[in-house]
């Protein structure tokens, strides 16, 4: 029963910060994917679509349609990977960086209302929690990848 109360919590928890951050983004009328993707290429500087795509952990379709959406708002460019000029890279504009530097700092300013009620050492030892739980499944999902490819699979 508790890891169900736990389950129910976590989830609350997830919902209500989406929607803070939908609401963090409203002034800007940008979708969360084009949010993530902007704050991807501010984190890792220019990067391939495809790398793109896999950071984002969507399909490389959407994260073209994700860019497209930026490239016609001015947030960002594409242009020939001067490695191998088939591929793509995208960059962010002097204004996409502007913009995802904008809604970095509106997040975090709801983050830090919405966690307003915990104690420094609550919200480090919540950080360090997630943090081990990050840890752990990707540890688990690495194990199983490994104990497929042994298998041949």
């Amino acid at each position: 029963m508790a890891d169900e109360n736990l389950l129910d919590s976590f989830w609350a928890v997830a919902r209500r910060l989406r929607h803070l951050s939908r609401d963090a983004l409203a002034p800007w009328d940008v979708a969360p994917s084009q949010s993530r993707a902007l704050g991807m290429l501010r984190r890792h500087g220019q990067l391939r679509l495809g790398e793109l795509s896999e950071r984002l952990h969507i399909v490389p379709r959407s994260a073209t349609e994700v860019v497209d959406g930026l490239q016609e708002r001015g947030w960002c460019v594409r242009q020939p990977d001067p490695a191998d000029r088939r591929a793509t890279v995208v960059t962010l504009t002097d204004a996409g960086r502007e913009l995802s530097e904008a809604i970095r700092a509106a997040q975090l300013e709801q983050a830090d209302k919405f966690f307003a009620v915990l104690t420094h050492e609550e919200r480090a030892e919540l950080a360090a929690t997630l943090g081990r739980l990050l840890r752990a499944e990707e540890g688990a999902s690495l194990t199983f990848d490994r104990a497929s490819e042994d298998r041949g699979q």
